[in-house]
């Protein structure tokens, strides 16, 4: 995939408000850690994230997206006339029917012409979304797009503890450490055609892979596996999805650099999906990339599914890691086995 003419414009984001340490989430299961002799302080050990956030009960998605949405626009400028698309990628949504970036859109007071509809694909959600914009403005359909997503871990965290504290066994402890990483936020990435766009990042192209094959390594749904009804549980192969996972993303990574013409030296700067410390040591050492070219947020905002990767980008401009003209590589990799991973000249 290449682009000519599209720009992500602007970015907008909106952090959950309560502040939820590992040590918190250590102290809820004292009863199991006792049972099964684990030391305290295992789960930031392990992951390497000390905190994540939680939105107020019954907080619903389309707020958070909404709250993003708007800083995107206002950091843009563009008038709300010429967004022609408005998609909804996260994992969290409000319902099974209407789509929830319906109420997003709504919230925004975008045209009745701006097409409107949610993408997804687990942590891909936003980079999937990059993509469907990215063509439409390339085919000349729409002048802007806006890719909107929000996480809450608060509920699958919540029924995560309750099941351990029941069933205090060292198996099913194992696939839901995973869980306890997860963290809540929003995000919005502005798209706009070049014509439009002010001093936007040119997004070059991407590719795409998976592995299908290891579509049961992390699932988040009923245990009856329907869309309604059972209990709500997600439980993750760690070590399956550590292993194939950096498989295809090095894979993966080959065709990006092959896809932009990068030479040995790039991209200048990376920005991966955001699981944990042995995750980002392991793909980074995999494709050749110095841990100084990578931002993370995971040690403070933990896994926040599709939100992770665009959330992590917007506060890595902030923060000036990224510089301009540099050659930025956005590697996203999610449950299934997906991957997509993006260029774009900064």
């Amino acid at each position: 995939m290449l682009y000519s003419r599209v720009y992500i414009d602007s970015f907008g984001y909106e952090m959950a408000p309560n502040v939820v340490t590992s040590e918190d989430i250590e102290n809820r299961l004292i009863p199991l850690y006792d049972k099964l002799h684990l030391q305290k302080g295992m789960l930031e050990s392990l992951t390497g994230i000390y905190e994540r956030r939680f939105w107020n009960p019954g907080y619903s998605n389309y707020e958070g997206a909404l709250k993003a949405g708007a800083k995107a626009l206002n950091a843009s400028g563009i008038p709300k006339e010429l967004v022609g698309m408005l998609l909804y990628c996260g994992v969290c949504r409000d319902n099974l029917e209407p789509a929830t970036a319906c109420a997003v859109c709504d919230g925004l007071g975008l045209s009745d012409e701006t097409l409107v509809y949610d993408v997804s694909n687990a942590c891909l959600g936003v980079l999937n979304g990059i993509i469907q914009v990215a063509n439409a403005i390339e085919l000349g359909q729409v002048k802007a797009g806006l890719v909107t997503a929000c996480e809450s871990a608060r509920d699958i965290i919540d029924f995560a503890i309750d099941y351990l504290l029941k069933t205090k066994n060292m198996e099913i402890f194992k696939k839901r450490i995973a869980t306890l990483t997860g963290g809540s936020g929003a995000v919005a990435v502005l798209l706009t055609d070049a014509s439009v766009s002010g001093s936007g990042h040119r997004l070059l192209g991407g590719v795409a892979k998976n592995s299908t094959r290891y579509h049961e390594l992390c699932r988040w749904g009923s245990d009856k596996k329907t869309p309604l009804g059972g209990l709500n549980i997600m439980e993750t192969d760690s070590i399956g999805i550590l292993q194939h996972g950096v498989s295809l993303g090095s894979k993966t990574f080959e065709d990006l650099k092959k896809e932009m013409s990068w030479p040995d030296d790039k991209p200048d700067k990376i920005i991966c999906h955001q699981v944990g410390a042995t995750h980002q040591k392991t793909i980074l050492k995999a494709i050749g990339i110095d841990e100084e070219k990578d931002f993370t947020t995971f040690q403070y905002l933990g896994n926040i599914g599709s939100v992770s990767l665009p959330i992590t980008a917007a506060i890595a401009s902030e923060r000036e890691f990224i510089n301009s003209e540099d050659m930025v590589g956005f590697l996203g990799i999610g449950s299934g086995l997906n991957c997509i991973m993006l260029g774009i000249k900064w």
